[in-house]
């Protein structure tokens, strides 16, 4: 495989750092590279595990961390009750352990960092993972440029890096986060207690100075669909949203 060119991505072996729980079903596995690289926010990696038998089983993870040159990358996994991987990580996988991993992968669905005009972030439950990789991203480059994030969660303690997206908020005006919850009432005022809508896309981009030039949404493929039509509802150019789809 490839990065968005010519030469192929190598396989690294990479070590558990560290690992720390986030919501009820999402732990972030912190990797030491053992080829330290620069990525840019929305792309991801390929994690490969091989059986004593010989059998493999690969998935794809974005990662979460604002790129940095420390050699250490972030990938939040959630654990799925049918995964191969994903349940190996939250029930065997322990610090120290070594991982194959290639990457940084994908050249699409990526953070704009010369943007002029305001970004529309729209994620689900896991699908955050990339977003807050942008938002980090963002943070750590010092843009002000408007941004705004609407994710959807089944309840309070399922919203992913919950407390790290509410101080950003606070700390910056130019950042606004909206939590659509969908099995509990919202804590917040400024939330709200259904799914993602497009009346709700549509407000949320009302709320910034123009029309957002850039969209990205991630999660399954309905939420995708159905969050993709709001945006295009609500008069965002369609050449300006970009998806990433999880399976399901």
């Amino acid at each position: 495989m490839t990065n968005g060119g010519s030469r192929p991505v190598p396989w690294q072996i990479c070590t558990i750092a560290d690992i720390v729980p986030r919501t009820p079903s999402i732990k972030s596995f912190f990797f030491g590279l053992a080829e330290p690289f620069i990525h840019i926010a929305g792309q991801h990696m390929d994690v490969r595990l091989t059986a004593s038998d010989g059998y493999v089983a690969m998935r794809s993870y974005s990662i979460a961390s604002a790129p940095n040159s420390s050699g250490i990358i972030e990938l939040a996994i959630e654990r799925l009750s049918d995964g191969e991987v994903s349940t190996f990580f939250h029930d065997i996988a322990a610090v120290g352990d070594e991982i194959e991993m290639r990457g940084p992968l994908g050249g699409h669905f990526l953070w704009p960092a010369s943007a002029t005009a305001p970004v529309l972030l729209i994620g689900a439950g896991s699908g955050l993972v990339p977003l807050m990789a942008m938002i980090r991203q963002r943070q750590a480059c010092k843009q002000t440029i408007p941004t705004a994030l609407l994710l959807s969660s089944r309840t309070r303690r399922d919203v992913l890096f919950a407390e790290e997206l509410l101080a950003m908020e606070a700390a910056d005006p130019q950042l606004k986060v909206a939590l659509a919850i969908t099995r509990e009432h919202p804590e917040r005022p400024s939330d709200f207690a259904r799914r993602i809508d497009g009346s709700m896309i549509a407000e949320l981009i009302a709320s910034l100075p123009v029309t957002p030039g850039d969209v990205f949404i991630c999660g399954s493929n309905g939420f995708v669909d159905g969050a993709a039509d709001g945006a295009l509802e609500a008069g965002v150019n369609a050449v300006s949203i970009k998806t990433e789809r999880y399976g399901g």
